[in-house]
């Protein structure tokens, strides 16, 4: 079978990127090795989109997953449970208030509708919070959320109807080439022949590019989330604190359209691997730090607990850029617990550009090359 691009990966980014590049007339087949679309990272995923970021590619692409959403429901008709409820990043102390500020600089270049707002301000979006020691925070209302699962389920559709041919239970097995191209991707059911390759394949990006005899510094650690009950409507934005502690880092919680609380937090040490197995101290950690910030929570039902991977890289940034290895071989990988905010929008920004580098969006290759220093952390991961 010949097409024009084999994407490795139905998640996050495969699924519109898919849709985009058949959208341009593009023949394309998906390879993915779990048993249907959106069954890795993606459904792990607890819903947030957000361009409040600190570096100026995943601004972009972040602003373009913004407008792609919505979109979803008003043109195409899929109820995603789209919310545009903002972010809040809390500060509590000077150093926090001081980066926060520092770096609206940047994010109002981008042209991001954020700003500094005081503690008052911040009393008023998220009722009950804590007060003593409330500096203010930084807000984005244009920020949002939608379920992963439903969104993932559109692009399916979407893409089906353009055409994608999906192949599910193939995980790829290797590659043939000739001098620095790619020329078959080879699962244990088939051969797939192309003129381009995507590795997008999440936390499994690694793997597919030591078939091609590439590292790639992606690798995943594990975070977990949980969900409660549904309540009365009381919060609207996604809530963020970035102060670590001694047992965990930033945590952030918010409330769906439908009235659960959806709620995340980073451990620490970092929980490296592939372990999706939920852990007895989860819970309470993340349970004490919402509590702290905002009592009333103190008696909400927990419904249910997971566990999901974010494919990180040393620097806290995604991975987008051709192998030289192999120089069709296009990698969209290492979205570090981002590829469902960010997905959509790189997914079109690549078939915009056919898969290229150069163009309006040429320096979202060069900050996220695979080549990069990987230096540093980006302040809002």
């Amino acid at each position: 079978m010949k097409s024009d691009v084999v994407i490795v990966g139905a998640g996050s980014v495969g699924l519109p990127l898919a849709y985009y590049l058949a959208k341009r007339g593009l023949k394309v087949v998906v390879l993915e090795k779990e048993a249907s679309w959106g069954r890795g990272q993606n459904r792990a995923a607890i819903g947030g989109i957000r361009a409040t970021h600190s570096d100026r590619a995943k601004i972009r692409i972040a602003q373009e997953s913004l407008a792609i959403v919505p979109e979803l429901e008003t043109v195409h008709g899929f109820h995603v449970e789209w919310k545009r409820g903002g972010y809040l990043f809390v500060a509590y102390d000077e150093t926090r208030e001081n980066a926060f500020r520092e770096l609206l600089s940047v994010q109002k270049a981008a042209g991001l509708g954020i700003d500094w707002i005081d503690g008052a301000s911040v009393a008023e979006l998220v009722p009950g919070i804590r007060r003593e020691g409330l500096r203010g925070g930084t807000w984005s209302p244009g920020d949002g959320s939608a379920s992963p699962l439903l969104v993932a389920s559109a692009f399916y559709k979407l893409a089906l109807d353009a055409g994608v041919d999906f192949r599910f239970g193939e995980a790829v097995t290797g590659f043939d080439r000739e001098g620095r191209r790619a020329l078959r991707a080879r699962t244990a059911l088939d051969v797939y022949e192309a003129d381009r390759f995507v590795n997008a394949a999440g936390a499994d990006a690694s793997r597919v590019a030591e078939l091609l005899g590439e590292t790639l510094p992606v690798h995943p650690d594990s975070h977990e989330a949980g969900v409660t009950e549904p309540v009365e409507s009381f919060l609207g934005p996604m809530v963020v604190d970035i102060i670590p502690d001694a047992e965990s880092g930033n945590y952030y919680y918010y409330q769906i359209a439908s009235g659960q609380i959806v709620f995340c937090i980073t451990p620490k040490p970092q929980a490296w691997g592939t372990d999706c197995r939920s852990t007895s101290s989860f819970l309470p950690l993340v349970a004490r730090r919402m509590i702290e910030l905002q009592p009333r929570l103190a008696n909400v039902k927990v419904r249910r607990t997971w566990r999901g991977l974010y494919p990180m890289t040393p620097d806290g940034l995604p991975v987008v850029g051709y192998s030289r290895g192999a120089e069709n071989v296009l990698i969209a990988a290492g979205m570090c617990g981002q590829g469902f905010m960010l997905g959509p929008g790189l997914g079109k920004i690549l078939a915009e550009e056919t898969l290229g580098g150069a163009g309006e969006y040429g320096f979202i290759f060069e900050e996220l090359s695979p080549y990069r220093a990987f230096e540093g952390m980006e302040l809002l991961k």
